[in-house]
């Protein structure tokens, strides 16, 4: 039974509110909460000059702000506080405002709370956003109402009064929107567990446990989606309280979904030729049969069908940007994990020249040398983490005696000029940099859109 969002308009009315993070999801959420009723003080890094225009209409509508440097030290006094995702329970300030009875939450654990569609969660270490765009796809194209959101979209929380009980809702969720979710998903997908974001998480004991929320109070009418080849998500099956299927591209699943003699099947049917489907690499395979899976009750094999052979990919995964003297150019900025890095690499056909390093997210990259080493031609590396990865490589080439180039660059421009400096006719240039973008960009779009900019001025 769903919660009943006259409930939350009925509590939230006349509260004095805390919303911490001014950023894409919580602008809206404060609109929505002032016109609730309630009385609501805006927390942000940003000072007022960084914020502008936002910043000037909040003060206009008599919404309170708490901006710069020490921020947090006026959180108190207040009856809830919506926490930006990223922000960890166990942070001074939550921990002392808890501490005085406010009750602490976010916005999408409310809008999971009282949504009144069926909802379709997908998280994961990779895989994530492209997995949660097609099953948007797959639902609308069979005639649903859908709502995607989540980490990509539109912030859902402020709309959920337009939505209806037979609508479908997509959420892509991360582990940091995950760790205090305690609140029901319908359909659950974990497209696979590898070590990412040891920046925020104590370990990838907590990295793990986070994820699980996803499914840890499902009934058992509810479906829990999960990549059999993956060794921590084949191991969470039997802690599932709700029916189970698996998906894999290395054995036969006959209540899943399946990769067999170059096709795609879900429960024993073929759905499409590998030849077929547009989306490059065995990884997007993957994503398609976690897809299948997750809307097999909704959606026609047709449909399917049609989605999985005409869908062309989402930006800034395995895009490619342009052909420059027979050199092709390729933008994966999303691949800010070692282990993304790798699946966008496995999808070429030859080595390439990859430009790797960015924002150090405390992730070894010794699994990325070892297994990576054959499929890159040249190796360019710029950031934060530029000597870590060098190093990790230097180690790989000298235990198997290969040789690899290694080019340290400056700047990131000089990271893409180095590599056209690299590259002759035939080969493949990727800036896939299997980390975050945080000490060169705000984020890894920015990074895509400036590589695709160089790229295009070359």
């Amino acid at each position: 039974m769903k919660n009943d969002f006259q409930d939350f308009k009925e509590f939230i009315e006349g509260k004095k509110v805390a919303v911490v993070g001014i950023g894409i999801s919580n602008i809206p959420l404060i609109h929505f909460l002032h016109k609730l009723g309630a009385k609501v003080t805006a927390f942000d890094k940003k000072d007022a000059e960084k914020l502008g225009q936002i910043g000037k209409e909040f003060k206009m509508k008599g919404i309170g702000l708490e901006l710069g440097e020490n921020y947090l030290d006026n959180l108190t006094g207040f009856d809830v506080v919506f926490k930006t995702p990223s922000m960890r329970i166990d942070n001074p300030a939550l921990v002392k405002v808890k501490g005085e009875g406010a009750y602490i939450t976010s916005e999408m654990e409310e809008f999971v709370k009282y949504c009144p569609a069926k909802i379709f969660g997908v998280t994961g270490s990779d895989g994530k956003t492209t997995t949660t765009t097609l099953i948007y796809n797959m639902l609308k194209s069979e005639g649903y109402k859908t709502w995607v959101g989540g980490n990509i979209g539109n912030p859902l929380f402020a709309k959920i009064e337009e939505m209806k009980k037979d609508d479908k809702v997509v959420l892509e969720l991360s582990s940091f929107q995950l760790m205090t979710m305690k609140v029901h998903i319908d359909c659950a997908l974990i497209t696979n567990i590898t070590p990412n974001h040891l920046d925020v998480h104590k370990d990838m004991e907590e990295y793990i446990e986070a994820k699980k929320n996803i499914f840890k109070v499902q009934k058992e009418n509810d479906l829990l989606v999960l990549n059999r080849d993956n060794d921590i998500t084949n191991s969470i099956v039997n802690e599932a309280g709700s029916k189970v299927m698996q998906f894999s591209i290395k054995e036969k699943i006959e209540n899943g979904a399946y990769f067999e003699n170059d096709k795609l099947f879900l429960k024993g049917k073929e759905v499409c030729r590998l030849e077929e489907i547009k989306l490059k690499g065995m990884h997007n395979v993957e994503n398609l049969l976690g897809a299948f899976c997750v809307i097999s009750e909704e959606v026609s094999v047709e449909i399917m069908r049609e989605v999985a052979t005409t869908f062309t990919g989402v930006e800034h995964r395995c895009e490619f940007v342009r052909e420059l003297d027979g050199v092709k150019y390729y933008n994966d900025s999303i691949a800010s994990s070692p282990t993304r890095t790798l699946a966008g690499l496995n999808a070429f056909e030859k080595p390439v020249i990859l430009i790797a390093g960015g924002y150090d997210k405390k992730i070894p990259f010794e699994p990325l040398a070892k297994e990576g080493y054959t499929n890159i031609k040249a190796l360019v590396l710029v950031g934060t983490t530029k000597e870590k990865i060098k190093e990790a490589f230097e180690k790989v080439i000298k235990d198997k005696g290969v040789q690899l180039p290694i080019v340290i660059a400056d700047t990131f421009e000089d990271a893409v000029y180095k590599a056209k400096g690299l590259a002759s006719e035939g080969d493949v240039v990727t800036l896939s940099p299997a980390c975050a973008s945080f000490d060169l960009f705000p984020n890894f779009e920015i990074r895509g859109n400036r590589f695709k900019e160089i790229v295009n001025e070359l």
